[in-house]
Protein backbone atom coordinates (compact mmCIF):
# COMPACT_ATOMS: atom_id res chain seq x y z
CA UNK A 1 0.00 0.00 0.00
CA UNK A 2 2.93 2.75 0.72
CA UNK A 3 4.60 1.68 -2.73
CA UNK A 4 0.85 2.60 -3.90
CA UNK A 5 1.00 5.89 -2.35
CA UNK A 6 4.46 7.06 -3.30
CA UNK A 7 3.97 6.10 -7.07
CA UNK A 8 1.09 7.72 -7.77
CA UNK A 9 1.03 9.63 -10.67
CA UNK A 10 0.19 13.52 -11.04
CA UNK A 11 -2.58 14.11 -11.84
CA UNK A 12 -4.52 17.12 -14.09
CA UNK A 13 -7.91 17.15 -11.78
CA UNK A 14 -7.97 16.27 -8.08
CA UNK A 15 -10.12 16.67 -5.45
CA UNK A 16 -8.78 17.93 -2.32
CA UNK A 17 -8.91 16.15 0.81
CA UNK A 18 -8.95 19.45 2.91
CA UNK A 19 -12.37 21.48 2.44
CA UNK A 20 -11.96 25.16 3.29
CA UNK A 21 -15.07 26.13 5.59
CA UNK A 22 -16.25 29.80 6.44
CA UNK A 23 -13.46 30.96 4.65
CA UNK A 24 -15.63 33.35 1.56
CA UNK A 25 -12.26 34.39 0.07
CA UNK A 26 -9.81 31.65 0.34
CA UNK A 27 -9.88 30.86 -3.38
CA UNK A 28 -8.72 34.36 -4.30
CA UNK A 29 -5.59 33.73 -3.13
CA UNK A 30 -3.35 33.63 -6.10
CA UNK A 31 0.05 33.64 -4.13
CA UNK A 32 1.60 32.17 -0.80
CA UNK A 33 4.80 32.93 0.85
CA UNK A 34 7.47 31.05 2.79
CA UNK A 35 11.47 30.43 3.74
CA UNK A 36 13.23 28.56 4.90
CA UNK A 37 15.46 24.91 4.61
CA UNK A 38 17.57 24.46 1.49
CA UNK A 39 17.12 20.75 1.92
CA UNK A 40 13.56 20.65 0.25
CA UNK A 41 14.29 23.60 -1.87
CA UNK A 42 14.38 21.09 -5.74
CA UNK A 43 11.18 19.24 -4.35
CA UNK A 44 9.16 22.38 -3.16
CA UNK A 45 10.85 24.29 -6.53
CA UNK A 46 9.29 21.37 -8.84
CA UNK A 47 5.74 20.94 -7.00
CA UNK A 48 5.03 24.71 -7.11
CA UNK A 49 5.58 24.58 -11.11
CA UNK A 50 3.04 21.80 -11.73
CA UNK A 51 0.50 23.49 -8.74
CA UNK A 52 0.73 26.61 -10.75
CA UNK A 53 0.23 25.48 -13.69
CA UNK A 54 -2.81 23.65 -12.10
CA UNK A 55 -4.40 26.20 -10.05
CA UNK A 56 -2.82 29.55 -11.09
CA UNK A 57 -1.65 29.92 -7.03
CA UNK A 58 2.03 30.50 -7.16
CA UNK A 59 4.13 30.05 -4.35
CA UNK A 60 6.90 32.63 -3.36
CA UNK A 61 9.85 30.12 -1.37
CA UNK A 62 12.65 31.89 -0.38
CA UNK A 63 15.50 29.18 0.07
CA UNK A 64 17.89 30.61 2.91
CA UNK A 65 17.91 28.19 5.34
CA UNK A 66 15.94 26.70 8.32
CA UNK A 67 17.25 29.07 11.03
CA UNK A 68 16.53 32.02 8.43
CA UNK A 69 12.54 30.34 8.12
CA UNK A 70 12.63 29.80 11.96
CA UNK A 71 12.89 33.66 12.37
CA UNK A 72 10.80 34.51 9.35
CA UNK A 73 7.89 32.77 10.53
CA UNK A 74 8.10 33.95 13.88
CA UNK A 75 8.21 37.54 12.62
CA UNK A 76 5.14 36.99 10.86
CA UNK A 77 6.98 37.83 7.43
CA UNK A 78 6.05 34.73 5.58
CA UNK A 79 2.69 32.50 5.37
CA UNK A 80 4.65 29.14 6.43
CA UNK A 81 8.11 28.73 7.51
CA UNK A 82 10.17 25.57 6.31
CA UNK A 83 12.94 23.69 8.67
CA UNK A 84 14.80 20.60 8.50
CA UNK A 85 15.32 20.73 12.46
CA UNK A 86 12.06 19.72 13.92
CA UNK A 87 11.53 22.48 17.13
CA UNK A 88 10.69 20.36 20.50
CA UNK A 89 7.39 20.63 21.62
CA UNK A 90 7.82 23.43 24.51
CA UNK A 91 8.94 26.07 21.16
CA UNK A 92 6.48 25.29 19.23
CA UNK A 93 3.58 26.14 22.41
CA UNK A 94 5.77 28.81 23.46
CA UNK A 95 5.47 30.42 19.86
CA UNK A 96 2.14 29.54 19.00
CA UNK A 97 3.63 27.24 16.15
CA UNK A 98 2.38 23.90 14.73
CA UNK A 99 5.22 21.70 12.65
CA UNK A 100 4.55 19.23 10.58
CA UNK A 101 6.69 16.31 8.22
CA UNK A 102 6.37 17.40 4.69
CA UNK A 103 8.79 14.88 3.26
CA UNK A 104 12.12 12.53 3.60
CA UNK A 105 15.92 12.57 2.74
CA UNK A 106 19.32 12.43 3.14
CA UNK A 107 22.67 14.61 4.06
CA UNK A 108 25.34 12.84 1.76
CA UNK A 109 29.39 13.70 2.00
CA UNK A 110 30.49 14.78 -1.62
CA UNK A 111 33.61 15.21 -2.67
CA UNK A 112 36.18 16.56 -5.04
CA UNK A 113 39.24 14.23 -5.42
CA UNK A 114 40.36 13.92 -8.84
CA UNK A 115 39.72 9.85 -10.21
CA UNK A 116 37.48 9.08 -7.24
CA UNK A 117 33.68 8.15 -8.83
CA UNK A 118 30.59 8.29 -6.81
CA UNK A 119 30.13 5.69 -3.96
CA UNK A 120 34.12 5.07 -4.59
CA UNK A 121 35.30 6.31 -1.35
CA UNK A 122 33.83 4.74 1.98
CA UNK A 123 33.78 6.64 5.01
CA UNK A 124 32.72 5.32 8.51
CA UNK A 125 31.50 8.16 10.97
CA UNK A 126 34.08 8.16 13.25
CA UNK A 127 36.50 9.10 10.43
CA UNK A 128 34.51 11.91 8.66
CA UNK A 129 33.95 13.24 12.47
CA UNK A 130 37.71 13.57 12.80
CA UNK A 131 37.83 14.98 8.67
CA UNK A 132 35.37 17.61 10.20
CA UNK A 133 37.00 18.32 13.00
CA UNK A 134 40.29 18.73 11.43
CA UNK A 135 42.12 15.82 13.28
CA UNK A 136 42.69 14.12 9.44
CA UNK A 137 44.23 16.29 7.45
CA UNK A 138 45.39 14.46 4.36
CA UNK A 139 43.50 12.52 2.14
CA UNK A 140 46.31 9.02 2.22
CA UNK A 141 45.62 8.87 6.05
CA UNK A 142 45.84 5.58 7.50
CA UNK A 143 42.55 5.69 8.97
CA UNK A 144 41.00 6.55 5.79
CA UNK A 145 43.20 4.26 3.47
CA UNK A 146 42.03 1.32 6.08
CA UNK A 147 38.87 1.55 5.10
CA UNK A 148 39.40 1.88 1.49
CA UNK A 149 41.42 -0.82 0.85
CA UNK A 150 42.22 -1.16 -3.38
CA UNK A 151 41.58 2.56 -3.60
CA UNK A 152 44.20 4.81 -4.62
CA UNK A 153 44.01 8.21 -2.41
CA UNK A 154 46.53 11.06 -3.12
CA UNK A 155 48.64 12.55 -0.64
CA UNK A 156 46.85 15.75 -0.65
CA UNK A 157 45.13 18.37 1.93
CA UNK A 158 41.72 17.74 2.50
CA UNK A 159 39.44 20.83 2.67
CA UNK A 160 36.47 21.22 4.82
CA UNK A 161 33.25 22.64 3.12
CA UNK A 162 30.42 23.34 5.64
CA UNK A 163 27.57 25.60 5.85
CA UNK A 164 28.20 29.22 6.72
CA UNK A 165 24.19 29.71 7.42
CA UNK A 166 21.94 28.49 10.34
CA UNK A 167 21.21 25.58 8.54
CA UNK A 168 18.48 22.22 9.19
CA UNK A 169 20.99 20.42 6.79
CA UNK A 170 24.11 21.23 9.51
CA UNK A 171 21.66 20.32 12.40
CA UNK A 172 20.87 16.84 10.73
CA UNK A 173 24.49 16.25 9.96
CA UNK A 174 25.61 17.64 13.58
CA UNK A 175 23.10 15.52 14.90
CA UNK A 176 24.74 12.09 13.52
CA UNK A 177 27.84 12.78 14.38
CA UNK A 178 27.13 13.85 17.79
CA UNK A 179 25.79 10.15 17.87
CA UNK A 180 29.09 8.51 16.49
CA UNK A 181 31.69 10.38 18.11
CA UNK A 182 31.44 11.17 21.76
CA UNK A 183 34.29 14.04 21.54
CA UNK A 184 31.91 15.66 18.67
CA UNK A 185 29.46 15.60 20.94
CA UNK A 186 31.47 17.16 23.87
CA UNK A 187 33.64 19.55 21.93
CA UNK A 188 31.21 21.30 18.70
CA UNK A 189 27.56 19.71 19.33
CA UNK A 190 24.23 19.27 17.64
CA UNK A 191 22.94 22.87 16.16
CA UNK A 192 21.66 24.55 12.97
CA UNK A 193 25.12 26.36 13.89
CA UNK A 194 27.98 25.51 15.06
CA UNK A 195 31.64 26.71 15.71
CA UNK A 196 33.39 24.88 13.02
CA UNK A 197 37.04 23.90 13.85
CA UNK A 198 38.13 23.98 10.32
CA UNK A 199 37.05 24.66 6.82
CA UNK A 200 35.77 27.24 4.44
CA UNK A 201 31.95 28.57 5.10
CA UNK A 202 29.20 28.02 2.17
CA UNK A 203 25.57 29.57 1.97
CA UNK A 204 22.80 27.05 1.29
CA UNK A 205 23.31 23.02 0.48
CA UNK A 206 24.27 25.69 -3.30
CA UNK A 207 27.05 27.33 -1.46
CA UNK A 208 28.65 24.14 -0.20
CA UNK A 209 28.07 22.16 -3.64
CA UNK A 210 29.44 25.21 -5.73
CA UNK A 211 32.62 25.36 -3.51
CA UNK A 212 33.15 21.63 -3.15
CA UNK A 213 33.01 21.68 -7.28
CA UNK A 214 35.84 24.08 -7.40
CA UNK A 215 37.80 23.05 -4.41
CA UNK A 216 40.39 19.86 -5.40
CA UNK A 217 40.18 17.93 -2.00
CA UNK A 218 37.22 19.00 -0.51
CA UNK A 219 34.55 17.32 1.66
CA UNK A 220 31.68 18.88 2.40
CA UNK A 221 27.78 17.73 2.80
CA UNK A 222 24.70 18.54 1.01
CA UNK A 223 21.21 17.33 0.56
CA UNK A 224 21.10 14.36 -1.87
CA UNK A 225 19.11 16.23 -4.62
CA UNK A 226 22.11 18.70 -4.80
CA UNK A 227 24.56 15.95 -5.39
CA UNK A 228 22.49 14.56 -8.06
CA UNK A 229 21.93 17.92 -9.88
CA UNK A 230 25.70 18.66 -10.10
CA UNK A 231 26.81 15.25 -10.90
CA UNK A 232 29.21 15.01 -7.91
CA UNK A 233 31.30 12.21 -6.17
CA UNK A 234 29.75 10.76 -2.50
CA UNK A 235 31.12 8.75 -0.27
CA UNK A 236 29.30 5.77 0.64
CA UNK A 237 28.47 5.38 4.64
CA UNK A 238 29.38 3.03 7.04
CA UNK A 239 25.70 2.62 9.31
CA UNK A 240 25.32 1.15 12.38
CA UNK A 241 24.77 -2.72 11.40
CA UNK A 242 28.24 -1.98 9.57
CA UNK A 243 27.59 -1.86 6.06
CA UNK A 244 29.04 0.64 4.06
CA UNK A 245 25.39 2.15 2.13
CA UNK A 246 24.75 4.16 -0.56
CA UNK A 247 22.61 7.20 -0.22
CA UNK A 248 19.24 6.21 -1.99
CA UNK A 249 15.55 6.83 -1.80
CA UNK A 250 15.59 3.04 -0.75
CA UNK A 251 17.56 3.36 1.69
CA UNK A 252 16.35 6.99 3.21
CA UNK A 253 13.45 4.48 3.41
CA UNK A 254 14.67 2.05 5.12
CA UNK A 255 15.89 4.99 8.03
CA UNK A 256 12.72 6.07 8.36
CA UNK A 257 10.85 2.46 8.53
CA UNK A 258 10.29 2.11 12.09
CA UNK A 259 9.42 5.76 12.40
CA UNK A 260 6.71 5.89 14.75
CA UNK A 261 5.18 9.25 14.01
CA UNK A 262 1.38 8.65 15.89
CA UNK A 263 3.30 8.89 19.32
CA UNK A 264 5.91 11.84 18.38
CA UNK A 265 4.41 15.12 20.13
CA UNK A 266 4.88 17.61 17.81
CA UNK A 267 5.93 15.73 15.17
CA UNK A 268 8.95 15.75 16.39
CA UNK A 269 11.65 13.00 14.94
CA UNK A 270 14.82 12.30 14.39
CA UNK A 271 15.72 9.74 12.01
CA UNK A 272 20.23 9.60 11.72
CA UNK A 273 21.76 6.71 12.53
CA UNK A 274 19.15 4.24 12.68
CA UNK A 275 19.27 0.58 12.79
CA UNK A 276 18.77 -1.64 9.80
CA UNK A 277 21.03 -3.48 6.97
CA UNK A 278 20.00 -0.47 4.45
CA UNK A 279 19.54 2.40 6.32
CA UNK A 280 21.05 5.42 5.20
CA UNK A 281 22.73 6.92 8.65
CA UNK A 282 22.21 10.20 7.96
CA UNK A 283 18.41 10.66 6.67
CA UNK A 284 15.86 13.45 8.04
CA UNK A 285 12.85 14.63 7.83
CA UNK A 286 11.97 18.25 6.91
CA UNK A 287 9.10 20.59 8.46
CA UNK A 288 6.60 23.10 7.87
CA UNK A 289 5.83 25.55 10.26
CA UNK A 290 2.08 27.19 10.61
CA UNK A 291 1.11 29.44 13.44
CA UNK A 292 -2.14 27.43 15.29
CA UNK A 293 -4.05 30.95 15.42
CA UNK A 294 -3.72 32.21 11.66
CA UNK A 295 -4.48 36.51 10.78
CA UNK A 296 -4.87 35.38 7.70
CA UNK A 297 -7.04 32.81 7.30
CA UNK A 298 -7.34 32.89 3.66
CA UNK A 299 -3.43 32.77 2.95
CA UNK A 300 -3.32 29.74 5.86
CA UNK A 301 -6.16 27.61 3.44
CA UNK A 302 -4.57 28.40 0.55
CA UNK A 303 -1.04 27.13 1.80
CA UNK A 304 -3.01 23.85 3.18
CA UNK A 305 -3.82 23.36 -0.16
CA UNK A 306 -0.65 23.41 -1.78
CA UNK A 307 0.93 20.86 0.85
CA UNK A 308 -2.45 18.51 0.77
CA UNK A 309 -2.15 18.40 -3.33
CA UNK A 310 1.83 17.74 -2.84
CA UNK A 311 0.84 14.99 -0.65
CA UNK A 312 -1.35 13.52 -2.48
CA UNK A 313 -0.02 13.83 -6.01
CA UNK A 314 3.75 14.78 -5.38
CA UNK A 315 4.89 11.79 -4.33
CA UNK A 316 6.43 10.45 -7.86
CA UNK A 317 7.99 13.86 -8.47
CA UNK A 318 9.42 13.50 -4.82
CA UNK A 319 10.89 10.00 -5.79
CA UNK A 320 12.14 11.66 -8.99
CA UNK A 321 14.50 13.78 -6.94
CA UNK A 322 15.48 10.75 -4.51
CA UNK A 323 13.07 12.04 -1.76
CA UNK A 324 10.87 9.83 0.03
CA UNK A 325 7.09 10.94 0.31
CA UNK A 326 5.20 10.44 3.66
CA UNK A 327 3.47 7.25 4.53
CA UNK A 328 -0.37 7.52 3.87
CA UNK A 329 -0.84 6.89 7.39
CA UNK A 330 1.08 10.14 8.20
CA UNK A 331 -0.51 11.96 6.41
CA UNK A 332 -3.88 11.07 7.89
CA UNK A 333 -2.35 12.22 10.68
CA UNK A 334 -0.97 15.79 9.86
CA UNK A 335 -4.61 16.56 8.12
CA UNK A 336 -6.42 15.76 11.08
CA UNK A 337 -4.12 17.94 13.01
CA UNK A 338 -5.09 20.75 10.66
CA UNK A 339 -8.21 20.41 11.35
CA UNK A 340 -7.91 20.11 15.25
CA UNK A 341 -5.50 23.12 15.47
CA UNK A 342 -5.45 25.61 12.90
CA UNK A 343 -8.03 28.22 13.42
CA UNK A 344 -8.58 32.03 12.76
CA UNK A 345 -9.06 34.76 15.45
CA UNK A 346 -12.66 33.80 16.36
CA UNK A 347 -11.37 30.25 17.26
CA UNK A 348 -13.31 29.04 13.57
CA UNK A 349 -11.41 25.72 12.16
CA UNK A 350 -9.13 27.21 8.99
CA UNK A 351 -10.45 24.19 6.99
CA UNK A 352 -11.96 20.39 8.14
CA UNK A 353 -10.55 17.02 7.66
CA UNK A 354 -12.23 14.84 4.81
CA UNK A 355 -11.09 12.41 2.48
CA UNK A 356 -12.50 12.89 -0.94
CA UNK A 357 -9.85 11.29 -3.56
CA UNK A 358 -10.58 9.21 -6.17
CA UNK A 359 -7.84 7.09 -7.70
Amino acid sequence: MYKKFVNRIFIGAAFLSMSVAGIANADEVKEISGAGATFPYPVYAKWAEAYAKLTGVKMNYQSIGSGGGIKQIKAKTVDFGASDAPLQPEELDKAGLMQFPMVMGGVVPVVNIPGVKPGDLHLSGKVLAQIFMGEITKWDDSRIAELNKGLTLPNSAITVVHRSDGSGTTWIFTNYLSKVSSTWKDNIGNDKAVSWPAGVGGKGNEGVASYVKRIKGSIGYVEYAYALQNKMSYAQLQNQAGNFVSPTSENFQAAAANADWAHAPGFYMVLTDQPGAKSWPITGATFILVYKTQDKPANAAAVLKFFDWAYHNGGAMAQQLDYVPMPSSVVSLVEKTWANNIKDRSGNAVCTYGLMFNF
